[in-house]
């Protein structure tokens, strides 16, 4: 089987579609199958390679993580010629998205599509609601060509099949059990950040509105004195919104700006309490790498993050943009310290079930059922 990706993130991005398909690359490879991915040129330093191919881009304005390439057709046309995918696969329905969508038409080359963001929800977020129905209308067009659409969690496919999108099918994430560990606690972080406060509340993800960072600074504001004044928070990530965090009055807090590897999982075993507001996620990657590490997770009941937590077992669930009912479910645990406990426990033993590979394997069977899919259509035509 030789694979053909379209996507408008990779590595070394640092965010959850990026991190997954630098996974599963490396999972085909490890699997001997080959592959050809298509993405645009980063900011970010980045090792060239055969099997990447980067194409100039620019930020899209409301998100400028996810860039907007400027693909060059004849050369991306010119390298599929020569690699001959059997399946073309594409991430994202923009530019770069549009040149497979369109090879694979032209060549009758099976495809399917995965579906990440939430890109409807953010409109609302930069005043942009009214495209939203032109939005899908797009999407609904994109994904009718192919076999099968992945989403990362129930409720996202549940939204999808809404939208009169068919051949939907689960892909979920897992997580790497072995550096998301809560051996990975240390003080030297504590040390690093001149950390005094007998708790540590970690928030890691982007800083912008879609993100509820405008809740996460409610919440900062309005613990009780008595906690307030114990509690250090630790915001691991970058974004528009990081200029208003810290014009914000509150002292206790260290901005690290985005973690990779070890520093990363340092960081989730050294906390106390993972903090995540977030509503608009189609997975929740973070989450599961907290669990992982045996933090609990106190998150918002919407989008894919409240298929991870086990309200009352590995975290606390709270109405979406409620941020007074994300005090009271902190101020719980803090006052239950045997149950902070068991629900970091709880999450780590949750987190070793989520293998990649797995995961993976379950992929590359749909990827077999969608081969063998279009063969069967091919054959009937071919009869009739």
């Amino acid at each position: 089987m030789r694979i053909a990706l379209f996507t408008d993130t990779f590595y070394p991005q640092v965010n959850g579609v990026a991190l997954t398909l630098q996974r599963l690359v490396r999972y085909l490879e490890s699997k001997g199958i080959e592959y050809q991915l298509f993405a645009p040129e980063t900011t970010e330093v980045y090792l060239p390679a055969h099997q990447i191919n980067r194409s100039s881009s620019f930020p899209l304005i409301f998100y400028p993580e996810c860039r907007i390439a400027l693909p060059n057709i004849y050369k991306i046309r010119k390298r599929l010629e020569a690699f001959q995918p059997d399946l073309i696969h594409v991430a994202t329905p923009f530019n770069i998205g549009l040149c497979g969508l369109f090879y694979g038409k032209r060549h009758h080359i099976p495809m399917v599509a995965s579906y990440h963001t939430h890109f409807d929800r953010y409109l609302e977020h930069y005043h942009l609601q009214l495209a939203a129905p032109l939005f899908w209308r797009y999407i609904r067009w994109f994904h009718q060509h192919c076999i099968r659409t992945f989403a990362p969690s129930r409720e996202t496919l549940g939204l999808l099949r809404q939208q009169g999108i068919s051949g939907l099918r689960i892909w979920n994430r897992g997580v790497d059990c072995s550096l998301f560990h809560p051996d990975r606690h240390t003080s030297s972080l504590r040390e690093r950040y001149d950390i005094k406060e007998r708790y540590l509340f970690l928030y890691v993800g982007r800083l912008a509105p879609e993100k509820d960072i405008d809740v996460l600074t409610e919440i900062m504001h309005t613990l009780p004195a008595s906690i307030a004044e114990q509690v250090h928070w630790l915001i691991v990530g970058e974004g528009p919104m990081l200029s208003v965090l810290k014009a914000s009055e509150q002292s206790r807090i260290t901005f690290t700006g985005y973690l990779k590897g070890i520093a990363l999982a340092e960081a989730y075993a050294a906390a106390d309490l993972f903090v995540f507001p977030s509503s608009s996620e189609t997975f929740g990657n973070v989450v599961l790498e907290s669990l992982a590490s045996g933090l609990p997770v106190v998150g918002a009941r919407s989008g894919g993050v409240q298929e991870i937590i086990d309200h009352g077992r590995n975290g606390l669930l709270c109405p979406a943009k409620d941020a007074a009912a994300f005090v009271r479910s902190i101020v719980s645990l803090i006052e239950s310290p045997e149950l902070l406990l068991a629900m970091g426990r709880e999450g780590r033993h949750y987190a070793l079930t989520q293998s990649w590979d797995t995961i993976f394997d379950s992929l590359l069977d749909n990827y077999t059922q969608a081969l063998e899919s279009q063969n069967h259509r091919a054959i009937r035509i071919d009869t009739a």
